[in-house]
C-alpha cells in the first residue's frame, strides 16, 4: 500500500531542505500523545532524527529516502467517481467477514463491483458472507470488479472522514488508486477470481422469521457463555411458536433460553454464536429478519423491508 498526503502544515522555520524515511508508526504514537497545540522540532543528525516537543526528546533511526518503494505508474483502465460515505458504509458493514490468512487468496479480500449506478461489496471467510448493495446516484459510465486486500480495506475505511465528500477510484490492472480530498491511496489488488455466491440467494426459502433484535442478541450472548470454547456453537430449534436456543460444553454445562415467535414452520439448525452476533450488531433496526432455506443450508439476516445489507451464516454440527 502507498498513502500520499498533500496538505498544508504550518512550518515555523526551515534551516535546510531535504527528505528522509522515518518509522511512521513510532512517529504517529509520539505525535498523537502530545497536546494539540504543541510545536514539534525535527533535527537530522547523521542517520538519526531527533524529535523534540516541550521537554520531550525522541531519537529515531532513519533510512535514505531513495530506499522508499515506488508503485508502478500504470494508466488507469477505469476512473469512477462516487460518494465516499456510501463506500465507507459498505466497507464498515462487510469488512468483518473478510478471511484472515485463508489458503484461498480470494477470501482474504473484499469484492468491489461497480456497474451502471450500483455498487456491490462482498466479503466472506467461507463460513459467513456479508453483502452490501446500494445506488451511487449516477451512472458510473464504467464497470469494475476487483478484490481489495484486507489491510487495504481497513486503511481505506479509516481514511474516509467526510460522508458528504466525493472520491475517485482509478483502477489499472492489478492496482487501485483512490483520490480523496488531499490524499492519494494506492494498493495492489488480489489477483484471484471471487467465487460466484449468487446461487446462495436463489433457493427455496421458508417463511421469514421476524424477531426483536435486542431480545435475540441478549439471549444469544447469555447462552453463548456456556458454549464449547473452540466451536462456539448454539442450536436454534424453531417450532410451536417458539425459538429455543441451547448449548453445552465438555464440562457438561448447559444453557437454554426460549423466545416467543410468530412462525409456523419447524426446523433445527446450529450456528457459531459469534457469527450470529456479528450480523445482529450490524443490523440497525429494532427487528431482525431471519430467512432460512428449506434445506437448512444457511441463515440470512437482514433488516425487514430493506435490500442494502444482507448477512449469510453457514450452519455447523454440534
Amino acid at each position: 500500500m502507498l498513502l500520499i498526503y498533500e496538505g498544508i502544515l504550518t512550518v515555523l522555520q526551515i534551516k535546510a531542505d531535504g527528505d528522509v524515511t522515518i518509522p511512521a508508526r513510532k512517529l504517529l504514537d509520539i505525535c498523537r500523545l502530545l497536546p494539540s497545540d504543541s510545536e514539534i522540532r525535527f533535527d537530522m543528525d547523521s542517520e538519526k532524527i531527533k524529535v523534540s516537543s516541550g521537554r520531550g526528546r525522541y531519537v529515531l533511526n532513519t533510512l535514505p529516502a531513495d530506499n522508499f518503494p515506488e508503485f508502478s505508474k500504470v494508466d488507469a483502465k477505469a476512473c469512477i467517481r462516487l460518494n465516499a460515505g456510501k463506500l465507507k458504509e459498505g466497507l464498515d458493514k462487510t469488512s468483518f467477514c473478510i478471511g484472515n490468512g485463508d489458503v484461498r487468496p480470494y477470501l482474504n479480500g473484499l469484492l468491489l463491483q461497480i456497474r451502471n449506478s450500483k455498487i456491490k461489496l462482498v466479503a466472506s471467510d467461507g463460513f459467513r458472507l456479508a453483502l452490501y448493495e446500494n445506488d451511487i446516484g449516477a451512472d458510473a459510465g464504467q464497470e469494475a470488479s476487483i478484490n481489495i486486500p484486507r489491510k487495504a480495506v481497513g486503511e481505506l475505511s479509516r481514511l474516509i472522514d467526510d460522508p458528504e465528500a466525493d472520491m475517485e477510484l482509478q483502477i489499472s490492472g492489478n492496482y487501485i488508486k483512490v483520490l480523496y480530498k488531499n490524499v492519494e491511496f494506492s494498493s495492489k489488488l488480489i489477483d484471484a477470481k471471487y467465487p460466484d455466491f449468487s446461487k446462495a440467494f436463489s433457493q427455496l426459502f421458508l417463511a421469514p422469521l421476524l424477531v426483536d433484535r435486542l431480545l435475540l442478541k441478549e439471549a444469544v450472548m447469555r447462552v453463548s457463555t456456556l458454549t464449547n470454547e473452540k466451536l462456539k456453537g448454539i442450536a436454534f430449534e424453531l417450532g410451536n411458536k417458539s425459538l429455543k436456543l441451547s448449548t453445552g460444553n465438555p464440562e457438561f454445562d448447559e444453557a437454554e433460553e426460549e423466545i416467543s415467535i410468530d412462525w409456523s414452520d419447524s426446523i433445527s439448525i446450529a450456528f457459531n454464536a459469534q457469527y450470529i452476533l456479528d450480523a445482529i450488531n450490524n443490523i440497525a433496526s429494532d427487528t431482525a429478519e431471519l430467512i432460512i432455506p428449506s434445506n437448512a443450508s444457511a441463515c440470512f439476516l437482514k433488516e425487514p423491508g430493506q435490500t442494502v445489507i444482507s448477512y449469510l451464516v453457514m450452519p455447523m454440527r454440534l
